[in-house]
């Protein structure tokens, strides 16, 4: 294990209390803290020290695959770390949003020639486990519930929205396109209305997120397709699985991320980036969600883990102290490790690393089984190959 330093990006939603306070900072920070970055993705990769001064992981992977990878992670993802760990702290809501499946990855970065929609060829699942209490949209709810929360406001302008949900799931498609496609001299009429009636009448968590959404979004029919999905308040350790084609959004809390390494993001609301409707609409599943919240699975003494069906990742939590001293197990592939509270030790048999809240290291393929030693919690991220 090497020690690493994970790159911080100041989105403006993020918070400027969250991370600084993990990693025992000043409180607040000079600016907005949105997600602490700990890998090799290209957009902020990781450092390690070598010879005095840090090296970004990238360039690391790119000059000894095999001995950071391992042969048979290269043979099914190159040579790329294929898996992106973060810290993500949302203290403002984020964009509605969709990543693409793998071959929609593929096709629309071979035809966007541009890179406006597609940057990389690679897909984006996603799971987030909740440091904080988190909360979340995810997912399309049940279509009759959400027509019931639109005729509740009374507003006659979504009539043939409400009749679309009454519909089923079929008639979810026919719902979002008619939002996300209003006319834009009418968006911010309907939003009004909306508003207004959802602060005239009794008091609901719909009503409550119809009037935080349009505080900031006055203009955007974000606000109102935001009540057509779940929404989801995650207790520390629970966490939510994002598939390709689920529209989500986070709204507040802090969390550790773990997704596929790529930047594909299509957005459908509330946000000033760029909105392709027809291209969400393309990739987005209109099927019901109807319980997206993982809970951990405990996978031996110390450790659990938050299954998902996909090969780029697993993210386990390790937690070592009184009842479990030492705590040892068998990852495969590289390794990436986040200390979220306490002290501890990690050794993988190549090099041995203490790490303080907040603070990361990284092994290669190479290393043996690890051994967390001291008192704390580690999340420990790696491929998901079986």
């Amino acid at each position: 294990m090497e020690l690493m330093q994970g790159r911080i990006r100041d989105y403006a939603w993020g918070s400027r209390t969250a991370i600084a306070r993990l990693q025992g900072r000043a409180v607040p920070s000079d600016g907005p803290e949105a997600e602490l970055w700990l890998g090799a993705h290209p957009g902020a990769p990781a450092t390690v020290d070598r010879d005095g001064g840090p090296v970004s992981l990238t360039e690391l992977l790119l000059a000894e695959p095999g001995h950071w990878l391992g042969e048979r992670l290269v043979g099914r993802f190159g040579t790329r770390l294929p898996f992106l760990l973060k810290v993500l702290a949302a203290d403002a809501p984020l964009s509605l949003q969709a990543h693409p499946d793998a071959e929609q990855a593929r096709t629309g970065h071979a035809a966007d020639t541009g890179r406006v929609n597609y940057v990389d060829p690679y897909h984006k699942p996603e799971l987030l486990v909740a440091l904080s209490e988190f909360d979340a949209l995810c997912g399309f709810r049940d279509p009759a519930e959400s027509a019931a929360v639109l005729a509740g406001f009374g507003v006659p302008a979504l009539a043939p929205v409400v009749a679309a949900l009454r519909g089923g799931p079929a008639g979810l498609r026919e719902a979002v396109r008619a939002l996300l496609s209003w006319p834009e001299s009418e968006r911010a009429g309907l939003v009004t209305a909306v508003l207004a009636a959802a602060t005239a009448g009794p008091a609901s968590p719909d009503a409550a997120l119809v009037r935080t959404l349009a505080a900031g979004y006055p203009t955007d029919p974000g606000v109102v397709v935001a009540l057509l999905l779940n929404r989801v308040r995650l207790a520390p350790g629970e966490g939510i699985w994002m598939p390709a084609g689920n529209l989500h959004a986070y709204l507040r809390g802090t969390g550790v991320e773990i997704m596929a390494a790529s930047d594909n993001v299509l957005r459908g609301g509330l946000t000033s980036k760029r909105i392709d409707v027809d291209e969400l609409l393309r990739v987005l599943r209109f099927e019901v969600l109807t319980d997206p919240v993982l809970r951990p699975e405990p996978v031996a003494p110390g450790v659990s883990t938050w299954p998902v069906p996909v090969e780029d990742f697993a993210l386990h939590r390790v937690v070592v102290g009184a009842g479990s001293p030492e705590v040892r197990f068998t990852l495969p592939g590289p390794r990436v490790v986040l200390c979220g509270a306490g002290k501890l030790t990690v050794d993988d048999g190549v090099g041995v690393v203490t790490l303080a809240a907040g603070r990361s290291a990284v092994g290669t393929a190479a290393g043996g089984p690890l051994v967390l030693t001291g008192d704390g919690e580690a999340f420990v991220a790696t491929c998901g190959l079986p």
